[in-house]
């Protein structure tokens, strides 16, 4: 709920059973979950019966400390109001995040273990985003604070394929054509992302100019999936209204030129 980490997980169907399947995969990966948020799904209030049945049996097969135990380790659900979809926007926006693109870039149909691949690399993308910096004390390395950090303790991390954009769809085979839908994926909602970074009222106020030593992310078409290119203001290049547009960015070990619309405020700024 803070840090709006995303996890996805694929099922075949939308049964209470298949959810609960899913709900074991996600806790034997990422751990208890002490609070559960929904609808009213079917399938989640009939998941909800059988897990706290589930929970109930297993607390009256022992005593003392063991039971305690199991009690601790038990999850509580929350359901919102019914026909409320919009009280569950944090969480909706998270999934809109990947559907969005994804029904966009589907050309044909996957199997199981294909969709599943590729949504774990869209997972990826997704908690790889910069939040905030750990420590910008460094002057020459840049350490941002992701939401895989609190899932993995790292930033999430692609493995590195071709540039397959180039290539005719008719010359891939199946695996290549799967990267190339993850390739095209990160390229569209890594824009999109961006652009709600950058989001200014036109003529309408005037926008805080970057100070020196600024930490910002700098918009390039040309990253791999997952990957993010930032930057410290180094210095500003006023016009004759005394209006910065363009900044100099250190960005690893050179030096850039780059307008103001190229460059974004990380989402978590203690300095804006």
């Amino acid at each position: 709920m803070s840090t709006k980490a995303i996890h996805l997980e694929l099922v075949g169907d939308l049964t209470s059973d298949t959810f609960i399947a899913a709900f074991r995969r996600f806790v034997a990966r990422r751990g208890r979950c002490a609070q559960i948020w929904s609808d009213q799904g079917r399938n989640f209030v009939g998941a909800n019966k059988q897990l706290v049945a589930d929970w109930t049996e297993a607390k009256l097969q022992f005593e003392g400390s063991i039971a305690e135990t199991l009690a601790k380790d038990g999850t509580k659900w929350h359901f919102i109001p019914a026909y409320s979809p919009h009280m569950g926007g944090l969480w909706e926006a998270g999934v809109k995040a990947m559907k969005h693109h994804l029904k966009r870039i589907m050309t044909h149909n996957m199997t199981y273990e294909e969709m599943s691949t590729l949504l774990c690399q869209i997972e990826a993308c997704l908690n790889s985003r910069p939040l905030t910096m750990i420590d910008d004390t460094d002057k020459d390395r840049l350490q941002p604070l992701t939401p895989g950090h609190f899932l993995v303790g790292e930033t999430p991390i692609t493995v590195p394929t071709p540039n397959l954009r180039d290539v005719p769809m008719s010359h891939l085979s199946r695996w290549q054509h799967q990267q190339r839908l993850l390739t095209d994926f990160w390229h569209r909602w890594q824009q999109e992302y961006l652009t709600t970074l950058q989001q200014r009222s036109k003529w309408h106020h005037k926008v805080k100019e970057l100070d020196l030593g600024h930490i910002v992310l700098i918009r390039s078409d040309n990253l791999p999936p997952g990957k993010w290119m930032m930057g410290r203001i180094v210095e500003k290049h006023p016009g004759a209204d005394g209006v910065t547009r363009v900044y100099s960015v250190k960005s690893g070990d050179s030096v850039v030129q780059r307008s103001f619309n190229k460059l974004c405020y990380l989402p978590i700024d203690t300095e804006c």
